[in-house]
């Protein structure tokens, strides 16, 4: 079943071709990838990622609206083979990704203190990780989004370091550096089910937050969170094809 999505979701990728104002703001050499990789360290029992670009990794951060409806979101992304249940989640549908974001017109992982300003709730334009469930969406310009839930569903777990919203989202507090043209986060092997033989891919986008609908788009109302932009694909296809070293 997650060979068929993830094939969904490259036609979806390679064929959507919507405009979005916002989006070519931001692309630039800081969001081209020139490598992706997960390594192992055995000696601190984690695992490394990191995404390699030809500009400076995390220089660019977006421009606030002012609000959360429309907010920008721009991501270093690492689709995996990983399953839910590896990161915290219930067993669903999906892709599950990690994704270093920057958006600063909220905060979404109100138990970690990014800026160490002793203020929990201002650190979102800092570069701070996210376990996501992704799946196809026609509703947005680059074809995907978080997946969403309705709250009263039973059947549906977090981490209990989940920012609460309802969608498929975790705010793990893994550390997040950017060192020139590369952007990095540490993964203690206990917080993936200590799996570290998976596949992966690298991706850089541009998202946008809805919380009202768009009542005038064709197909109804938007995502809480889309992806409306993806600048660079690591393997061109989207076909996870790198293993961790």
């Amino acid at each position: 079943m997650k060979n068929i999505l993830l094939t969904s979701l490259i036609i979806f990728c390679s064929a959507k071709n919507y405009a979005c104002d916002k989006c070519g703001n931001y692309n630039n050499d800081n969001f081209q990838i020139v490598s992706v990789s997960v390594t192992k360290s055995p000696a601190i029992a984690a695992t490394i990622w990191e995404i390699t670009v030809k500009g400076k990794a995390g220089e660019t951060t977006p421009k606030p609206v002012g609000q959360l409806n429309g907010a920008p979101v721009l991501g270093y992304v690492f689709p995996t083979s990983l399953k839910p249940s590896d990161v915290g989640f219930n067993d669903t549908e999906g892709i599950v990704a990690l994704a270093l974001t920057s958006h600063p017109d909220f905060d979404d992982s109100p138990l970690w203190d990014e800026n160490l300003d002793k203020n929990n709730g201002n650190d979102g334009l800092v570069w701070h990780p996210h376990w996501v469930i992704l799946t196809k969406d026609s509703r947005v310009e680059g074809g995907l989004a978080v997946k969403q839930f309705e709250t009263n569903d039973a059947s549906v777990k977090l981490p209990p370091t989940s920012p609460g919203m309802p969608m498929y989202m975790d705010s793990p507090g893994f550390q997040v550096i950017t060192d020139n043209n590369t952007i990095r986060v540490v993964v203690p092997n206990y917080r993936i089910n200590n799996k570290t033989d998976f596949s992966f891919d690298g991706v850089t986008a541009y998202m946008e937050v809805n919380t009202g609908g768009d009542s005038n788009h064709s197909n109804g109302a938007l995502p809480m969170l889309g992806v409306y932009k993806v600048y660079s694909i690591a393997s061109g296809n989207l076909s996870l094809p790198y293993k961790v070293q």
